[in-house]
């Protein structure tokens, strides 16, 4: 069968050669007058022949790509993967974004999702992401009619280098066949799950090398607006410590973000434990494993899924994420500091949970009592433009701070207490439990170091501090 194959493969090349030879010179002599001449949009490719990034020959070892197995699960996976469009640019972006992609019975919404991505960033954004699409299907007529799609779509962005169009042949994939039952499953759908794995354990491997951060999205995703900033930010916020996955979506396999350095670990498990389960619940198993135990999930969500029909049987998938909002740009900076209270906390509440963005973390603390402080200190000297702090819970109403101010100061030092700042000058005071100061580097003459909640009046009831949020100019002191 794998050498019948091999030539059937062979008789569609030669139809592919005959074709997308002709839609690669339309489209070029097109896009040499209307894109290429204009020097601010194409970012990298200037200096790269125009014809080197459009569509290839799907069997094409000119665009081949070999990743060798270096024996352990650190090492890439060997697969020679088909370049379909575009070509890597040898300079590591920020963030890439990767899609699988495969034949749906009813409903196609790779296009929307590519342009979404695109759509939604912003001009220098564009600059730190690069897009890669796996299609992931054995028909190759369908993958060739997507691939002439795409290009004929987004051709400026494969020329700039900002989206590649691969595929692992089949060939590379092990059995689909007579594989576990596991949750008493019917087979076509142990099929679809397993083959699934696969397709996302190539997509990976692929892109362990591309970027510093990888986002993995499903092919039927709506992003919002200026996504890539929201999520530089909240990598920022989490400086210092440990994280394996963090999560910006509550569905499936969208919105997953990692490091590019956990990606062969993570080809390698999902490839291990093809045939046990789906893929998003391996996700959980795999940042466990890596000592991450608890969710890291952020609000708003920044995907939203959008596809009605599943890419499994064409079944009606109604599901949507109620946390998505459609401009995320209003998330806070959150620099770096170290948060310090002397109110008693209730169990693990700590105080660092109140500068977090993570659903449902906050600070909980016993009744304060009159002088009882709330102290965050920045790692360096800032200029803060907005402060919001909220407290008390939907479900926890009156846990709120009933009397008290918030005071911003300046040059922190050592003291018996611990870190301090030397003064302090008054913002406000809260009411209803929150306080909102905007334009707070034009009411005060320094860049603050210090931000402390001062308790005015004891109070019976216990305190929640459910967000402390800052957004910051650029840092006046490095």
């Amino acid at each position: 069968m794998r050498l019948l194959w091999k030539s059937v493969d062979k008789m569609r090349c030669l139809r592919k050669r005959s074709t997308l030879p002709v839609l690669t010179f339309l489209v070029t002599s097109l896009l040499f007058f209307n894109v290429y001449m204009d020097d601010g949009y194409v970012l990298e490719a200037e200096k790269r022949p125009l014809g080197d990034t459009l569509t290839h020959p799907a069997n094409s070892e000119r665009y081949s790509h070999t990743l060798r197995d270096l024996s352990n699960f650190s090492g890439s996976i060997n697969v020679t993967y088909r370049y379909l469009a575009g070509v890597p640019l040898p300079r590591k972006k920020y963030l890439t974004i990767g899609l699988a992609s495969v034949k749906r019975k009813r409903g196609n919404y790779l296009l929307e999702t590519i342009k979404s991505i695109f759509d939604q960033s912003s001009y220098e954004e564009l600059k730190e992401i690069v897009v890669v699409v796996h299609l992931a299907d054995f028909d190759l007529v369908w993958c060739e009619n997507q691939v002439q799609e795409i290009t004929r779509k987004f051709a400026h962005h494969i020329i700039a280098g900002r989206l590649l169009v691969i595929q692992a042949p089949e060939e590379y994939y092990p059995s689909l066949d007579g594989l576990k039952r596991n949750y008493n499953d019917p087979e076509d759908r142990v099929r679809f799950r397993s083959k699934q794995n696969v397709d996302y354990a190539f997509l990976l491997n692929f892109c362990t090398n591309l970027s510093h951060f990888y986002m993995m999205l499903e092919d039927d995703v709506h992003c919002s607006r200026n996504f890539l900033t929201a999520l530089k930010k909240v990598i920022a916020s989490r400086e210092g410590t440990y994280w394996v996955m963090l999560e910006f979506s509550k569905l499936g396999y969208i919105g997953k973000l990692y490091h590019s350095r956990d990606l062969p670990r993570l080809a390698h498990f999902l490839l291990m434990f093809y045939q046990e389960m789906p893929c998003d619940w391996l996700l959980i198993h795999f940042r466990g494993l890596l000592a991450q135990k608890d969710v890291i999930r952020f609000k708003p969500s920044l995907f939203q899924h959008m596809g009605y029909y599943s890419s499994y049987k064409g079944a009606e998938n109604k599901l949507k994420d109620d946390d998505f909002e459609e401009d995320s740009i209003d998330i806070p900076d959150n620099p770096p500091a170290s948060l310090y209270t002397n109110i008693n906390v209730f169990e693990n509440y700590d105080a660092t949970k109140a500068y977090s963005s993570i659903v449902d973390e906050y600070f909980w603390g016993k009744p304060p009592s009159t002088g009882d402080f709330f102290l965050v200190i920045f790692n360096r000297s800032t200029k803060v433009s907005r402060i919001k702090i909220v407290t008390g819970t939907e479900d926890r109403q009156n846990d709120i701070l009933h009397h008290g101010a918030l005071e911003v100061g300046q040059t922190s030092v050592e003291t018996k207490q611990g870190r301090q700042c030397t003064s302090y000058i008054t913002l406000g005071e809260f009411k209803a439990g929150s306080i909102e100061v905007n334009k707070v580097d034009y009411k005060i003459g320094f860049d603050i170091e210090c931000i402390r909640i001062v308790i005015t009046a004891s109070q019976k009831e216990w305190l929640i501090i459910r967000t402390i949020s800052l957004w910051t100019t650029q840092p006046a002191s490095q």
